[in-house]
C-alpha cells in the first residue's frame, strides 16, 4: 500500500475519532474512504468497525468525569447493546445490503427526535411513568445497536436522541454515555467479525491510532461546547449524513 494511502487513511481515522467523541457520525469519514480505495464494501465496512473501537474506548475515557454517578445505568445499557451489537454483526454477513436501505429514513427519525426532545422530556417527566420511557429507551437501544453492529454511520446520533428523551441528564454526560455504548456495539461486532469475516488489519491498525488521537481532541474541545449549540451540531450532521445516504443509494 502506498505511503499515500496510509495517510489518508491515519487522516479519516483522526476525523473519525474526533466526529464519533463530539457527535457520531465517523464512519462516514472512514467507510467511503476506504471505499475509495479500492476495498469491498463489506470489507471495508467489517476493518472500519474494528478500527474505530480503540477510538470508542478513548472517547469514552476523555469523557470520564461526565460517566461519573452513571456506572449502573451504563451497565445496564451495555448489556442491551451488547446483544443488539452481535445481532447486527450476524445480519450483515447473512444479508449485506438489505439494511442499509432504511438507514438514511432511521437518521432522520433521529434528527426530528433530537429537534423535538426538549419538550418530549418534559412531557415524559410529567407524567411521571418511568416504566413506559424506559422499556422505550432500552427497546431504541437495542434497534440502534443492531444497526450499529450491520453498518454503524451515525448510530451516535440515535443513541444521543434516545438518550436525552429518556434521561433527565445534561447533554454532555449523555454524549458520554452514548461513547460508551457505541464503543461496546463496536466491540461485540468487532470481535465476531475477526471470525466471521474477511478483515484488512493493515487499515485497521492505521484507523486504530488515529482514532484514539481525534477522540482524544473531541473530548477536549467536544464538552466544552454548550448543550444548544451541540444539539444543533448533531442535527445538521443527522440530516447531512441522511441526505448523503439517500443520494448516494
Amino acid at each position: 500500500m502506498p505511503l499515500s494511502h496510509y495517510l489518508l487513511i491515519a487522516l479519516a481515522g483522526t476525523g473519525a475519532g474526533f466526529v464519533n467523541t463530539v457527535v457520531g457520525s465517523g464512519t462516514l469519514i472512514t467507510f467511503p474512504t476506504l471505499l475509495s480505495l479500492g476495498y469491498s464494501p463489506i470489507v471495508a465496512n467489517v476493518s472500519n468497525t474494528l478500527g474505530l473501537v480503540p477510538g470508542s474506548a478513548s472517547g469514552a475515557y476523555g469523557y470520564r468525569k461526565e460517566l461519573q454517578g452513571q456506572k449502573e445505568r451504563a451497565i445496564k445499557l451495555s448489556l442491551v447493546a451488547i446483544s443488539g451489537g452481535a445481532a447486527g454483526a450476524i445480519l450483515l454477513v447473512l444479508f449485506p445490503g438489505a439494511f442499509q436501505q432504511v438507514v438514511p429514513y432511521l437518521i432522520l427519525v433521529a434528527v426530528a427526535l433530537m429537534i423535538v426532545q426538549p419538550k418530549l422530556s418534559a412531557y415524559i417527566a410529567k407524567r411521571q411513568k418511568p416504566k413506559l420511557g424506559t422499556g422505550i429507551l432500552y427497546s431504541g437501544v437495542f434497534l440502534t445497536a443492531i444497526y450499529g453492529g450491520y453498518f454503524g454511520a451515525a448510530q451516535g446520533v440515535v443513541l444521543i436522541a434516545l438518550l436525552a428523551i429518556g434521561i433527565t441528564e445534561p447533554l454532555q454526560r449523555l454524549n458520554g454515555l452514548k461513547n460508551v455504548l457505541v464503543g461496546v456495539v463496536n466491540g461485540v461486532a468487532a470481535v465476531l467479525f475477526m471470525f466471521i469475516a474477511h478483515v484488512a488489519y493493515r487499515p485497521v491498525v492505521i484507523i486504530a491510532i488515529s482514532s484514539i488521537i481525534g477522540a482524544q481532541i473531541g473530548a477536549r474541545l467536544g464538552r466544552k461546547i454548550p448543550s444548544p449549540v451541540l444539539r444543533g451540531i448533531i442535527v445538521i450532521v443527522g440530516t447531512v449524513v441522511a441526505l448523503k445516504l439517500i443520494v448516494s443509494g
